[in-house]
């Protein structure tokens, strides 16, 4: 077979190749689609510690929130569909008045530590988003609890 009679199936099978990344990228949960998956190691400031969520070491990839809430816990529990809505999300652990979540991103796997938990005594709720990894989010975390808080709003 000549080489000008390959090009034709050399481009069918380029195209097959191609359409079937973009279905893989699509098509399947976000963590099983990551083209890498960066995870990195799990932090140890993770959780609840003096009645509080650890402070955020810097904005580059860390967002800490305290919203007001009458009922802290009844607001955590009302906001589990928006979390278990978000791209990506595994539940990690709940109950006692604390959820962790992990967000990893779609194309590199990078991995996200979300937490809430219900504050009785100062009557908020606390959010906590951070990377695992690098130096900067360019906003997903302060954007993951934008969205959150979105959803806490009354309709």
């Amino acid at each position: 077979m000549s080489p000008l009679a390959l090009r034709p199936n050399l481009a069918r099978h380029g195209a097959s190749l191609v359409l079937g990344l973009l279905l893989l990228l699509i098509g399947v949960q976000p963590a099983a689609a990551s083209l890498l998956h960066l995870e990195g190691p799990v932090p140890a400031e993770l959780g609840v510690h003096a009645g509080s969520l650890a402070p955020c070491p810097g904005p580059a990839h860390c967002s800490r929130r305290d919203w007001p809430a009458a009922d802290p816990a009844a607001a955590l529990e009302g906001l589990l569909p928006a979390v278990l809505n978000l791209e990506g999300i595994t539940v990690v652990e709940t109950g006692g008045g604390y959820l962790h979540a992990t967000a990893t991103s779609r194309l590199f796997g990078f991995v996200d530590d979300l937490e809430l938990y219900p504050d009785q005594e100062h009557q908020t709720l606390q959010a906590r988003s951070a990377s695992r990894l690098g130096d900067s989010d360019l906003g997903v975390n302060a954007g993951r609890l934008d969205s959150l808080q979105r959803a806490l709003q009354p309709a």
